[in-house]
């Protein structure tokens, strides 16, 4: 099943999100080649794709997994979380209808 997993950041935590950045991406890229990544991206903090020192305030993840404490289990061991980027997560069941 889909779950989608959203990060919200704290205040002034790019730099920890551009040190955690590259360790965060690499579990993204195991999901995708597993084909269990739907979509996953951050939120810029201002209306920009580019925010620059504005950073960003969370980030999505809709990716497939056995069951909500799975998706709970691996949303936890974000590196986001482990360097203090995300100040709360969210873990939900997804059902996806379009496209």
């Amino acid at each position: 099943m889909w779950y989608v997993i959203e990060g919200y950041d704290g205040q002034d935590v790019l730099p920890a999100r551009i040190a955690a950045r590259p360790t965060h991406l690499a579990r993204l890229q195991a999901l995708q080649e597993q084909g269990r990544l739907l979509l996953a991206g951050p939120c810029p903090a201002i209306d920009s794709e580019d925010p620059g020192p504005a950073g960003f305030s969370g980030s999505v993840v809709i990716a497939a997994f056995d069951s909500l404490a799975a998706a709970r289990e691996w949303a936890d061991a974000d590196p986001y979380v482990a360097a203090g980027v995300y100040v709360r997560t969210e873990v939900r069941p997804f059902r996806k209808v379009l496209p």
